[in-house]
């Protein structure tokens, strides 16, 4: 069959957010056509360029987030109008908030009192969302007029409308001007040209790497030609929004959320499954309106060869070592481990903590320093400088040092492997921790618990003293870590490879494509049906399909020879299947 991976800000981009996991999808499915559409974050992105693709992607088409140019598109009084009216309806949802705010007199109810129940938003919602899709569609694009003063003017009337949200009726212009743009940016898909019969369309199923803007094209793609969509979520895009939009002002935080809400909703309604990579990704699904029926498990799929020699070979582990492995950034809680380090070192005296990672932009770089000089402050006596690792019972290192050339090499130099976040979604270094066959300790946040499944020690986040405890505990108990990494190494290997990732994703694919009818009827010149106008074998490769074709064209085989065939269409990748 033929998938369209949908990204945003990932693959094929090198330093995409879903690169790893979609590229290793992307290699395991090479009885399948693939076809990826991108949209890209950056000018830095799409200079870093892609992956190495296998000869099973057939094609890329990419598009920009971070800027559009004017599509040149002049729009009519009678388009003028239409989106007006569409953006205006949208608008006015936004500030109606979660259910019960106020409606528009087109949406009053039989007492006159506007009705905003939540299937009522949901649909209107959509209306006015579809409605713009396609005047996007008829007219070219929407470019210059989602950046119009009647966009602005349309959020304005929506906010000073009665009944709408207090934090709404409070936004000021600069609020006002922000929200515009926020939505500018995130319509952008609308005016892209991937919907037709040599895009999306042709497709038997689109599968969006995440939610969000990523699988705004495959609800269009479904709007406009019927394709399912497939939605992944490891780590839910409308959390990712709440926490970026913390700092915002009331006003625009209100309206962007949602917005992120309701078209998140609108995803979950019309996507055929949708794939948690975790518990706790699927727990938020639930609460944004995901239908439970359509929610299918699927953890991700690592590479689990790389760790192979350093899990079968638990004795390479020094005794008396700490091991933390990541991004260097706030999230992960650095500082609390390094006070739990303290603790750690009245009660074993010779251990050792090694921090293995590299910070992630300016503001990782400012907490690498801020935690080298506070790992310089808790053991004076041991360092050479106030910022110097020297003899420190610390050091920071990154991955292809001389101490720590491979991931591998940084895992296997501990006996106990660490995690201090107070933020994570599915933690990618617990498993491969895991996989080296380590014993860990991890505080309670995002899929912690679940991947653990009793494997490992679990402490409250922000508790540097219950993270000492556990550490000590385990660092005074080898026959404990051996068992507790053995039982890791196994869990992980059962539940967290690409080959397990791979399989449920196939199974996945037919099971849909199984479901979903033909989207076509093939046609003869007096425009009746035509059954078995295209033979199964017509979609698969090989070199009698010239031949199947050309007896297509002829009327078919003998049995069921007819008039000539006016339009076809490819039968269901499912039927081609069998």
């Amino acid at each position: 069959m033929r998938i369209g991976i949908l990204t945003e800000g990932g693959y094929p981009y090198v330093s995409g957010d879903a690169s790893t996991w979609c590229d290793r999808l992307v290699r395991g499915l090479a009885q399948h056509e693939i076809d990826v559409y991108v949209l890209s974050r950056s000018e830095d992105q799409e200079g870093e360029g892609w992956l190495a693709l296998p000869s099973q992607v057939r094609h890329v088409r990419t598009a920009p987030l971070w800027t559009a140019e004017d599509d040149g598109v002049v729009h009519g009084r009678r388009a003028r109008r239409r989106f007006a009216e569409c953006y205006g309806e949208l608008a006015a949802v936004l500030c109606a908030g979660a259910a019960t705010g106020a409606g528009t007199e087109a949406h009053k109810g039989d007492a006159g009192r506007p009705d905003n129940s939540s299937a009522t938003v949901a649909d209107r919602f959509a209306s006015a969302l579809y409605g713009l899709a396609e005047l996007a569609r008829e007219e070219g694009g929407l470019v210059g007029a989602l950046r119009s003063e009647t966009a602005v003017r349309a959020v304005e009337r929506a906010c000073r409308a009665p009944g709408a949200l207090r934090t709404a009726h409070e936004a000021r212009v600069p609020d006002l001007l922000t929200v515009a743009a926020h939505l500018e940016r995130a319509l952008r898909p609308l005016s892209l040209d991937w919907y037709e019969d040599d895009g999306l369309g042709s497709a038997d199923l689109c599968h969006a790497a995440s939610g969000g803007a990523a699988a705004l094209p495959g609800l269009l793609a479904r709007h406009f030609t019927g394709v399912p969509l497939l939605v992944t979520e490891y780590g839910v895009r409308l959390r990712t929004h709440y926490l970026a939009a913390a700092d915002t002002p009331p006003a625009v935080r209100s309206l962007l959320a949602a917005f992120h809400g309701r078209l998140a909703a609108e995803i979950y309604r019309q996507a055929s499954c949708i794939t948690p990579g975790n518990a706790h990704a699927r727990r938020w699904q639930e609460r944004c309106g995901a239908d439970r029926t359509k929610l299918r498990t699927v953890y991700p799929g690592m590479d689990a060869a790389p760790f192979a020699e350093v899990g079968e070979s638990p004795e390479r582990a020094a005794p008396d070592t700490l091991v933390w492995v990541g991004r260097v950034e706030p999230a992960k809680d650095l500082v609390s481990l390094l006070h739990a380090f303290a603790e750690i070192r009245k009660a074993e005296p010779a251990t050792r903590l090694r921090v293995v990672g590299a910070p992630t932009g300016p503001e990782g770089a400012a907490y690498l320093t801020h935690c080298k000089a506070l790992a310089a402050q808790l053991f004076p006596d041991e360092a050479d400088g106030p910022h110097a690792v020297g003899d420190n019972p610390v050091s920071f290192e990154e991955i292809g040092g001389p101490e720590t050339p491979t991931l591998a090499d940084a895992y296997a130099s501990g006996a106990v492997s660490v995690l201090s976040s107070v933020v994570e979604g599915f933690p990618v270094g617990l498993v491969e921790a895991m996989l080296c066959g380590r014993a860990t300790v991890s505080t309670d946040v995002g899929a912690v618990v679940e991947v653990i499944g009793g494997t490992g020690l679990v402490v409250p986040p922000r508790n540097p003293r219950a993270l000492a405890e556990a550490c000590v505990a385990l660092l005074r108990d080898p026959e404990r870590r051996e068992r507790l990494g053995a039982a890791a190494r196994a869990r992980a290997l059962e539940l967290f490879t690409v080959e397990q990732n791979v399989a449920a994703f196939h199974g996945i694919y037919l099971e849909i494509v199984s479901r979903c009818p033909a989207r076509h009827t093939a046609l003869d010149y007096a425009g009746d049906p035509l059954p078995f106008a295209v033979p199964a074998e017509a979609h698969l490769p090989g070199r009698w399909t010239s031949a199947a074709s050309r007896m297509v064209a002829r009327g078919g085989p003998g049995w069921a020879a007819g008039p000539p065939v006016r339009a076809t269409t490819r039968v269901p990748a499912a039927e081609a299947a069998r």
